[in-house]
């Protein structure tokens, strides 16, 4: 695939909008139970969709394992560097990284090719290809990012135009997450209802059963 080729696609999946759980009100929104394939990784524990669609542009946009850089660019408000780096071991599906560091790369794309990969030599964990040699020589470490950079790197005109999302207004979100809450707190009241019901419904008589 031609440079110019490779970044138009890559800049067409950056774009795809992301799956949505329900489709109209607050309850709009991607939840950490959307099915992972989706987009061909598996979830850390901390992560939804939404926020993995921000790692993977963070990652073209500054390269993988600029941890501070995706940091300082507010991108991931709350992230620790060791949160990132897990979540990336899963894009990517292995759990070195070594390899990728500061490679601009559509981590999902070499996901998918590690999914696929077969043999008695490949051992997984959590999905992801793990090392059972010994630890690799800074040579190899060396020739495998130089065929991955070969092979993956996003073309610098397509990552540098990469825009990362911007911290909401903190006052914003406080009143969003409070609509969420009073959404949330008539939801239960009306599955409180529900339960008292049925449970009523089961006395003879139609007596009321005290709760405990």
């Amino acid at each position: 695939m031609s440079a110019a080729a490779k970044g138009a696609a890559v800049a067409a999946a950056a774009a795809v909008a992301e799956p949505r759980s329900m489709p109209v009100g607050q309850r709009n929104v991607v939840r950490s139970n959307d099915s992972a394939s989706l987009w061909n990784c598996t979830l850390s524990p901390g992560w939804n969709q939404a926020e993995v669609q921000v790692l993977r542009k963070a990652l073209m946009r500054f390269g993988v394992g600029n941890w501070m850089k995706i940091i300082e660019s507010e991108c991931l408000p709350g992230k620790t560097i060791a949160q990132m780096n897990l979540q990336t071991q899963r894009m990517l599906g292995q759990q070195s990284t070594a390899e990728f560091n500061g490679l601009h790369i559509d981590a999902l794309e070499v996901g998918a090719l590690n999914s696929k990969r077969q043999g008695p030599e490949i051992k997984r964990k959590n999905n992801c290809i793990v090392n059972t040699g010994g630890k690799l020589s800074r040579e190899e470490v060396e020739r495998r990012r130089a065929a991955h950079r070969a092979q993956f790197e996003v073309p610098k005109d397509v990552w540098a135009a990469i825009e990362l999302p911007r911290p909401e207004n903190p006052l914003l979100l406080l009143d969003r997450k409070r609509e969420e809450l009073k959404t949330l707190a008539a939801e239960l009241e009306a599955v409180v209802a529900q339960i008292s019901a049925i449970e009523n419904a089961g006395q003879p008589g139609g007596t009321k059963r005290p709760r405990e």
